[in-house]
């Protein structure tokens, strides 16, 4: 065979790998004009029948193969066109009768349309297509492959400006493996592409923009890599790949998928071969089930549903439904009562409002997995990296540390009404409250939006928990959260050993009613606390990177302790006192209803247009048969005492 001085043949799968050619010159067998080349039987000179490698490369002037330019070079195995960013168009039928071809590689030109291969009609049993570094061409057409090759037909087709592959695009062909990796603007395989084919049994769609895999085609895929493939969020149905061995994914939602249809297909072949396995003890009939997949899924990405079990699933509901009718019923009434807005009101507003958001919060959980039950893998990556989860973890997160913020506030504010229970000039007002809870709204918002700008992340966890500890930065703010939750309840706290103090101090002068409030102040602040307790426990071992239990069992905690605040404190605090009850009456007297209680709150001498100035918090921590007359040394003072709260 001769081997001429300029047609060596680098036969390589990564351009990468490519040593520098030299400048173009005119291979021996061909013509070349000025912006054409043509290689064919009438250009061979005599002895050169034998070729079988032609490599066309390193030109800056070439911009036309036209047709038949390799017309009946039948000896002819090899052709590689490369580094000739010149080229703009090879003519239909510029690969006519090339019986023997067994490689082509088309390599960094300047092609603008695909080529046409339909006429190579090549014998080989392998044969391998190169096109890679083209980034004018745009699409894949139509039958664009057909005629390359009668046997298995090996495709790399690497960065190239593909956006789309149309339908059809690889019939009449017998893929082995199919490699379309780093195009990164391929961002649609026709749901029909695949029809009319034979394979492959190798894909690669790794590094492209794919939103969606073609769900017919795929049948013969053992191999499937999809790696850094960050837009395909949604697997096709499972069946269409039920060949497949092994996968190297992007998701570990996607493994669990095919890990859970594995496990589905081993049990159901299991019950069918048991009786047979019994007979034949040597048989391995379960062995064609193996399956390797990658990413695993890990602690914090499981195997299971949004909230894993049905009994979470209805506890959340329901907590759902109570949180936000309870903190939406106090908000409308404390809003829309006509009556003076004191510091009680507006303390009790921004309570509820907080609440309500954990509510809200609760409500996108429990929907997202009525959604996606028995398909979560489907949704987990839209879910977890969408819009979705960044607002429910914006939500829970402002709602926990304004709730907290607020609750740390009322506890503050009562111990100082209650050591200055004789100094009416130093009590706190509307605007000094307003002014201190301004503060906690801009802190909650602020530690609310840093997951959202990089500082951990939302997307952790499917319940959208800022839990990504994996920076500096990340753990100092998820530990900071924690350690801020902790010194709020250190304060409320001390603020009640003063109270009790103050209590069960002979010298201090201490009405009936502030000792009631006190009391039952104690109870409620505790109780809150006492349910954010195991989270924070939990909590700070999982930042200290020493987790004591898995996110599993977490979501029990989560789902039961940490909203359980937001379902009690509107009861608590607000819908159970009488001084709502008295509101509510108000309210639907207007519209023509509740005579018969306005009438009973005229009876124990409240006015009516003045029943909306007590306390809801004296009303309800006072005694349930204390209800001081008007005029009273108690009624006089003691609402008043309180009326800052």
């Amino acid at each position: 065979m001769q081997v001429l001085r300029i047609l060596v043949l680098v036969l390589v799968l990564d351009l990468d790998l490519l040593p520098s050619c030299w400048t173009f010159t005119c291979p021996t067998i061909c013509r070349c004009s000025a912006r054409n080349l043509l290689c064919s039987r009438d250009t061979e000179k005599s002895g050169a029948r034998t070729v079988r490698c032609l490599e066309i490369s390193q030109s800056d002037r070439i911009a036309l193969i036209q047709e038949r330019a390799f017309l009946a070079l039948h000896s002819l195995a090899q052709i590689s066109v490369q580094n000739i960013r010149s080229l703009r168009s090879i003519e239909k039928g510029a690969f006519t009768d090339l019986p023997k071809l067994e490689y082509l590689s088309i390599c960094n030109t300047g092609l603008s349309h695909f080529p046409d291969f339909s006429t190579v009609s090549s014998l080989a049993r392998n044969f391998i297509l190169e096109m890679v570094d083209n980034p004018q061409i745009r699409s894949i057409p139509p039958n664009a492959f057909k005629g390359v090759a009668e046997e298995l037909l090996y495709m790399n087709l690497r960065r190239n400006g593909f956006r789309e592959a149309r339908s059809h695009a690889f019939n009449g062909t017998k893929l082995n493996s199919l490699i379309l990796r780093n195009n990164r603007h391929l961002s649609k395989i026709h749901e029909e592409a695949f029809d009319g084919l034979w394979g492959p049994t190798l894909l690669d769609v790794s590094s492209t923009a794919l939103r969606a895999l073609p769900p017919r085609g795929l049948q013969q895929v053992r191999v499937l890599k999809a790696v850094s493939a960050l837009d395909l969020k949604v697997l096709p149905p499972l069946q269409s790949l039920s060949e497949l061995m092994e996968a190297e994914l992007t998701y570990p939602s996607h493994c669990c998928a095919f890990q859970s249809w594995r496990h589905k297909q081993r049990e159901a072949t299991a019950n069918g071969v048991d009786d047979l396995l019994f007979q034949y003890t040597d048989l391995d009939c379960l062995n064609s089930f193996s399956f390797n997949c990658s990413p695993k899924p890990d602690a914090f990405n499981p195997c299971e549903d949004l909230l894993g079990s049905t009994s979470l699933r209805l506890l959340s509901w329901l907590i759902t439904l109570c949180a936000i009718s309870g903190n939406l019923a106090v908000l409308l009434i404390l809003v829309l009562c006509r009556q003076k807005f004191t510091t009680s009101r507006f303390l009790m507003c921004n309570l509820a409002f907080a609440d309500l958001c954990m509510g809200l919060y609760l409500m996108l959980i429990a929907c997202m997995d009525f959604t996606s039950r028995r398909e979560y893998y489907n949704h987990a990556t839209y879910w977890q990296t969408g819009a979705g989860c960044a607002i429910a973890g914006f939500l829970t997160v402002f709602a926990s540390e304004l709730s907290v913020y607020t609750l740390t506030v009322i506890s503050l504010e009562r111990w100082h009404t209650i050591i200055n229970a004789m100094h009416v000039t130093r009590r706190l007002r509307l605007r000094h409250v307003a002014s201190i809870m301004a503060a906690g709204w801009s802190f909650s918002l602020l530690v609310a939006l840093l997951p959202l700008v990089g500082v951990s992340s939302y997307s952790k966890v499917s319940i959208c928990l800022p839990m990504d500890i994996e920076t500096p930065a990340s753990q100092v703010y998820v530990m900071l959260l924690l350690v801020l939750n902790v010194v709020a309840f250190l304060v409320v706290c001390c603020c009640y050993i003063c109270i009790y103090q103050s209590v069960h101090n002979p010298e201090m002068a201490m009405r009936r009613s502030d000792r009631q409030i006190a009391k039952r102040m104690a109870v409620l602040i505790f109780t809150d606390f006492l349910c954010l307790a195991p989270i924070s426990f939990f909590a700070i071992s999982a930042a200290l990177r020493m987790p004591l239990i898995t996110v599993s069992h977490s979501k029990i905690l989560l789902i039961l302790f940490y909203p359980l605040n937001s379902l009690c404190n509107p009861f608590l605090y607000t819908i159970f006192t009488r001084a709502f009850r008295r509101d509510l009456c108000l309210m639907l007297r207007c519209c023509g209803r509740c005579h018969r209680n306005a009438d009973a709150l005229r009876s124990h001498g409240l006015p009516v247009n003045t029943a909306c100035t007590g306390s809801f918090l004296t009303e309800f921590l006072r005694s349930p048969g204390l209800v001081p007359q008007q005029g009273s040394h108690v009624m006089q003072s003691g609402p008043q005492a309180s009326s800052a709260l």
